[in-house]
């Protein structure tokens, strides 16, 4: 395609207005994730509290199966409008939060929030599967990618700035409109057979949840691909734990130093975003995730050097590689599975995949305590090369080839 992929995701109407929603609601998202915390912990001065405000947000990402099963036995686009509308009525609630005894609203809001979140990815995945050209999804999904994190280096500071000025509550409004505004623009998208497909029988409750875990299973495409994802955020799960050690032992910084390290890598992930699509047309796709995982495992190990250039430059190779294996596999299941059960899924793949970020996240927390960073950060470069040397040497299963027909 001598007309560059990107170009033409921006100029197909769905693409654009779906990317242009995940901006608006990204900004308020990625404001309110970093707020909660700092809420939190100018209420009750609790540590622990204003951690688990992360928790709660990540939480339902264990009901993905289940959560997936709505995706696939609704109309995805109304579902998408309805858990923006929801979470647009729900957040200015969190105006009452003005002490510590109320604080138990904002857990309650954001436990919703991430059960919308879940249940929106699902949709999503299956909703731009047949919104979006077949041989654009790639690009697609390397431009949300990179749509994301560019909200990650904006919103974080604008966030801070009216929490600082006005308060919480500014933040939770601020979030409800960017809500209100993405329903309005998933509203305009417009898809032909949205409907679920009344063909497909419908099995048992527990089937129809782990139909997901199946479809993975049984694909000797997805399989390996979801496997290696997983693997490699449980690592990057260890290497996030372990990264004011690198501010403050490694680099004698302060911890205010991490903000620059997060700022670096997630403008790495903004260039691998984009330059996604056009490399998934030019290599294998498993290929592509196994040059990503080493790129973050090279960036891993590379923050055990004591040099701050080192350190930015290994964060830009982590933020480039760590997305590729999840752009991967995402459009993979998108491009792979049947239409009745893209849903769950997405939904599944991204419990197995998120799952042992956050388990990782803990026990990191742990073995900082106990192990030397610059011993445990070159091991996760070994067990990153490891994994990225799996995904090129196992068996070939021949190109990946749509189970759709081409749009």
């Amino acid at each position: 395609m001598r007309d560059g992929g990107s170009g033409r995701v921006l100029r197909d109407r769905n693409a654009g207005l779906y990317l242009l929603g995940v901006v608006v609601s990204g900004f308020g998202t990625t404001a309110m994730w970093l707020v909660a915390g700092v809420w939190v912990k100018s209420l009750t001065g609790s540590d622990s509290l204003a951690a688990l405000t992360a928790f709660a947000m990540w939480a339902p990402v264990l009901a993905g199966p289940a959560l997936g099963v709505l995706a696939d036995r609704l109309p995805r686009r109304p579902l998408l409008v309805g858990a923006c509308l929801l979470m647009a009525a729900l957040l200015p609630a969190l105006c009452l939060v003005d002490s510590a005894g109320r604080v138990w609203l904002l857990f309650a809001v954001l436990l919703l929030y991430g059960t919308c979140g879940t249940l929106h990815d699902a949709a999503e995945a299956a909703l731009v599967a047949k919104a979006v050209d077949v041989r654009l999804l790639g690009d697609f999904n390397g431009l949300r990618m990179t749509a994301g994190e560019s909200m990650k280096l904006l919103a974080p500071l604008a966030g801070a700035a009216l929490f600082t000025r006005f308060g919480g509550d500014s933040v939770a409004l601020l979030d409800a409109v960017t809500f209100a505004l993405a329903a309005g623009l998933f509203l305009l998208l417009r898809v032909d057979g949205d409907a679920p497909d009344r063909a497909v029988p419908r099995a048992g409750g527990l089937a129809q949840v782990l139909e997901g875990g199946r479809q993975l299973w049984a694909s000797p495409v997805l399989r390996p691909l979801v496997s290696a994802a997983a693997a490699v955020m449980f690592l990057a799960g260890i290497n996030g734990a372990v990264v004011y050690a690198v501010a403050g032992d490694v680099l004698g910084r302060t911890p205010a130093y991490v903000g620059v390290l997060y700022a670096v890598q997630g403008a790495g992930s903004v260039l691998s975003g984009l330059v996604a699509g056009p490399l998934l047309r030019r290599m294998p796709v498993r290929v592509f995730a196994a040059a990503g995982t080493a790129l973050f495992a090279l960036g891993c190990g590379g923050r055990a050097l004591p040099y701050d250039a080192a350190a930015l430059v290994c964060s830009a190779l982590i933020g480039a590689g760590l997305p590729c294996v999840l752009i991967a596999a995402l459009t993979t299941v998108q491009r792979e599975v049947p239409d009745s059960a893209v849903g769950r899924t997405a939904a599944t793949a991204n419990t197995l995949v998120f799952v042992p970020n956050a388990l990782a996240l803990a026990l990191g927390a742990g073995l900082v305590a106990f192990v030397d960073v610059t011993l445990l950060l070159p091991a996760l470069t070994a067990a990153g090369l490891a994994v990225a040397l799996a995904l090129v040497t196992a068996p070939p299963v021949g190109a990946v080839t749509s189970r759709r027909a081409p749009v």
